[in-house]
């Protein structure tokens, strides 16, 4: 819903249905084979002067996924969600979904993949993934991956005092979208991208982290051969009432010619606050700042939960395009101002 001028008071109204079918078979010992197979079904309508002017139906697989594990190894194969790194707000680890804070249901497409990850007794833990047959872009990324073209890569999860350091690699072959080929493009048609990250999380009374990402391409001068993307945050409950929780963020993404140079940048900052005012209701802030085009994101929620039912009702008010979710639909991303309302039941 929106009340800019021009518009009617209602400009987009959807319902969504995602069955999910759970399967689990447990063997003697600590083996198991399991798996989940949901379908997102969806149609949305836009809406102006009170006409249905664009409509949609869709139907698409949301996770089908099998896994194979034990007490300390799972192998799984599918359609499923990848996420890692102790951000919340903004992620540079965002390599694999798009998942928006902002969103209350935290819905993504997922990848198809092959994921495995081995846990050991101090809890460490190693994570690799080979990745085939998806398109379009995911994440960060600006350039498709090339079709037929494998992605593969690893992470590792060390305990270091109260916390835990995280060392990731991902290699993929990107291909360039026909509207920013060069000659230099057309003639390689394809590039190598490689993604190398650090973060680490540690609980000293309050919660501390930080994630940062190196992307490098070896592309051409339609855009930057280095990405360098860095976070640091901190999470803390105030004993205010029923407890008043808060995050706040710092995001930094530049991107230059060699490693080190100093490039074109972007900062932001975040904040995310969380009141529980009794058992049913929940209220919430989440506001960035874009030090570089002095811009609010703000967003607002307020939450109602029985049994089986929530009820949403978000306030925005947000510039008409966003600069850091930059690939996803602007009607459907809490741009300009206005309100939604949302209610969801799960059986």
């Amino acid at each position: 819903m929106t009340g800019d001028p021009g518009r009617s008071v209602i400009n987009q109204i959807g319902i969504r249905y995602i069955p999910e079918l759970l399967m689990e078979k447990r063997f003697s010992g600590s083996f198991s084979i399991d798996g989940d197979l949901s379908i997102n079904c969806y149609s949305v309508g836009y809406i102006n002067n009170w006409k249905i002017t664009d409509d949609a139906i869709k139907l698409k697989p949301y996770r089908f996924w099998g896994r194979f594990g034990s007490d300390y190894a799972e192998v799984r194969i599918g359609l499923q969600k990848i996420n890692f790194g102790p951000a919340m707000l903004i992620r540079p680890l965002m390599w694999f979904n798009r998942i928006d804070p902002r969103d209350p249901l935290q819905l993504t497409d997922g990848v198809y993949a092959l994921l495995s990850r081995y846990y050991f007794k101090n809890n460490t833990n190693i994570w690799t993934w080979l990745l085939y047959g998806n398109n379009g872009t995911k994440g960060w990324e600006k350039e498709e991956t090339r079709e037929h073209s494998p992605e593969y890569g690893g992470r590792i999860q060390i305990p270091v005092y109260t916390g835990e350091l995280g060392v990731t690699v991902h290699r993929r072959t990107a291909y360039p979208a026909p509207s920013i080929q060069t000659n230099d493009t057309i003639s390689g048609k394809d590039f190598p991208e490689n993604r190398f990250a650090l973060d680490g999380r540690w609980d000293i009374g309050i919660g501390l982290w930080f994630e940062t990402a190196l992307i490098q391409s070896n592309y051409t001068p339609v855009s930057k051969n280095y990405s360098r993307l860095w976070t640091i945050g901190t999470d803390y409950t105030f004993a205010a009432g029923q407890g008043l929780y808060t995050v706040l963020e710092y995001f930094q993404a530049e991107s230059a010619e060699e490693i080190f140079d100093r490039g074109e940048s972007n900062r932001f900052s975040a904040l995310l606050l969380r009141y529980p005012a009794g058992i049913l209701d929940t209220f919430s802030a989440i506001v960035f700042f874009d030090w570089e085009n002095k811009k609010w994101y703000r967003t607002f929620t307020w939450q109602r939960s029985y049994d089986n039912w929530q009820f949403y009702l978000i306030g925005f008010w947000n510039p008409e395009f966003s600069a850091f979710y930059q690939n996803q639909d602007n009607r459907t991303s809490l741009a300009g101002r206005g309100f939604s309302m949302m209610v969801v039941f799960n059986y």
